[in-house]
């Protein structure tokens, strides 16, 4: 047993305890495949070719955060199974009545099935809502929200085709001093709240969601053993745990859950990887060559269908994320708005193998703005009161008149994140305001 590993894997569920965070037209090679598809963004893709992105890469499960009618139309009949969130701050009013909860299933679920096609496997009943930077925010709304909403799809005749889950953190569990795998519990603090969740789960024949962030041990602990945080590493001493060996962060986390599970009589119970993944940008370990390895890693174990020594059979897996998203909170970190595989206007970050020869492929038929400046309105003067926040809006959103929904600023020809996003464009909206207090006109 290696006490110093013990201690790093310790570390890691400490970590995540105080930050937090098949059909037609599906490439082959990668069963089961699912991403994130988050809408947080300035400069949103086209849905439809968001949705042809993921067919043409083999992403046949999707995981939305709110029921976007756009998303949701796009996804109809398009072979991909759907998971639809919903937002913290709708599980109040959903807990306080069943009647709200099945508004909810009407407008959201039921209707864009049965008019759109959609195949929605899944409702997320809020998003990782025991954080431990909450407090008690949502301790009181997330086991009845579930409840409802559970009632209200049973209501609506979708309780055997949707079954409500609710995405956890994995700070809900942690292994004791050792920080052994098979010491796994839930937190002493949500024990009875969680086992009464697991049953309900258990009882309609439900999965537990876990997110799981592996790169959040790199970002705290400097110290962190790198190889332990990927797949397939020869670096990183291995964490004994009885006859079993560890050789990642990830197995060990995810048997620490399995361990809780076994402890409070819950052995069978289905687990859904609700959020996996790396950033490229935003701190030195995110970055393009950290986020290939990992992705890569995890794509291969889908591709393999590898379990954990505790969970032989694969759980199923959606990758954080497909897209990023630029108007994300970087409260957690700057390297929120950088977990995309793919560039915000679906151009690829990095290659990565899907399994039989393939690889991603970026999107098609983006539309992108002409190079142009945004002038000052000859109306227009640097002593109006409302000019500081003109110029804050057009330094902030990039200083691109958007002339149609989902056009695109132009395409730069830097390889880096930074230059593609708003760092280029930070420099064109300096030159820009410049010029304005200048009084020159570009064209």
């Amino acid at each position: 047993m290696d006490n110093n590993n013990n201690h790093y894997l310790l570390c890691f569920f400490m970590i995540i305890f105080l930050v937090g965070h098949d059909h037609e037209g599906l490439r082959k090679g990668v069963e089961g495949l699912g991403c994130n598809w988050g809408l947080q963004a300035t400069h949103p893709l086209n849905p439809n070719i968001v949705v042809k992105l993921m067919k043409e890469n083999g992403f046949n499960k999707v995981k939305l955060f709110e029921a976007d009618p756009g998303a949701l139309k796009a996804l109809g009949r398009s072979g991909i199974q759907v998971m639809i969130g919903i937002p913290n701050e709708l599980l109040a009013p959903i807990a306080s009545s069943v009647s709200v909860a099945s508004a909810w299933v009407e407008q959201n679920v039921s209707k864009y099935i049965s008019t759109n096609g959609v195949d929605v496997r899944y409702v997320a009943v809020g998003n990782e809502p025991f954080l431990t930077t909450y407090g008690d925010k949502f301790l009181n709304t997330t086991f009845p929200a579930l409840q409802n909403i559970q009632a209200a799809l049973i209501k609506a005749g979708l309780g055997r085709q949707v079954k409500a889950t609710v995405p956890l953190n994995a700070d809900v569990y942690q292994s004791a001093d050792s920080g052994l795998p098979s010491t796994g519990d839930f937190r002493s603090d949500i024990h009875y709240l969680m086992t009464s969740i697991v049953k309900f789960l258990s009882d309609n024949g439900a999965p537990l969601t876990i997110n799981i962030y592996p790169f959040l041990s790199l970002y705290a602990d400097p110290n962190f053993p790198i190889d332990f945080a990927f797949f397939n590493a020869s670096g990183a001493a291995p964490v004994v745990d009885g006859s079993i060996t560890y050789t990642n962060v990830f197995e060990a986390n995810f048997d620490t859950l399995i361990s809780a599970l076994e402890k409070n009589g819950f052995a069978s119970l289905p687990v859904i990887i609700g959020e996996v993944g790396w950033p490229t940008d935003g701190d030195p370990n995110a970055n393009l060559v950290y986020a290939q390895r990992f992705n890569q890693g995890l794509i291969d174990r889908i591709n393999q269908g590898k379990g954990t020594p505790k969970r032989s059979s694969p759980p199923e897996i959606y990758i954080f994320a497909l897209i990023d998203e630029d108007k994300k909170s970087i409260q957690p970190g700057n390297f929120e708005r950088h977990w995309g595989m793919f560039n915000f206007d679906g151009t690829l970050k990095y290659p990565l193998n899907v399994g039989n020869g393939s690889s991603l492929v970026a999107a098609k038929g983006v539309k992108y703005l002409s190079r142009q400046w945004c002038v000052m309105s000859p109306q227009a003067s640097t002593t109006d009161p409302n000019f500081p926040g003109s110029v804050e809006y057009a330094c902030t959103y990039e200083i691109m008149i958007d002339v149609g929904k989902h056009e695109l600023p132009p395409k730069t020809p830097s390889s880096s994140a930074a230059a593609r996003g708003k760092h280029s464009y930070s420099v064109m909206a300096l030159v820009f305001v410049l010029a304005l207090m200048m009084k020159v006109c570009v064209v």
